[in-house]
């Protein structure tokens, strides 16, 4: 995550907590479930997993560009034994010109 800045009242921010250990699941769990057996050829069944979505961010440099946001989703996941993490973006990708980022080493990702 970069510096988003929301103080220009551009964007939110919001969040759900889906506990599922030993409850029915709801199909968003299902799907985040699928996704990490899908793209990691293991069995998992979450037992908690929570969503975050940054909707319409502007980059920190908002003070000056507000028409470049981005939307893009972190999902976080456990069985209680392993975790993973879900990082979704818009189509197209990320729209933040980078250059005017006060950083210059950026990256979509994490490591």
């Amino acid at each position: 995550w970069d510096n988003a800045d929301f103080s220009r009242g551009v964007g939110t921010t919001f969040y759900q907590e889906f506990l599922t250990l030993n409850t029915i699941k709801p199909p968003f769990v299902r799907d985040v479930e699928e996704k990490v057996r899908r793209y990691l050829r293991s069995s998992y069944s979450a037992a908690w997993t929570l969503k975050i979505t940054w909707e319409k961010a502007p980059a920190h440099t908002a003070r000056t560009d507000t028409l470049r946001t981005i939307t893009y989703q972190a999902i976080l996941t456990t069985d209680g034994f392993r975790s993973y993490i879900l990082m979704l973006y818009q189509d197209g990708g990320m729209q933040w010109d980078y250059t005017k980022l006060t950083a210059t080493n950026v990256l979509i990702g994490y490591t």
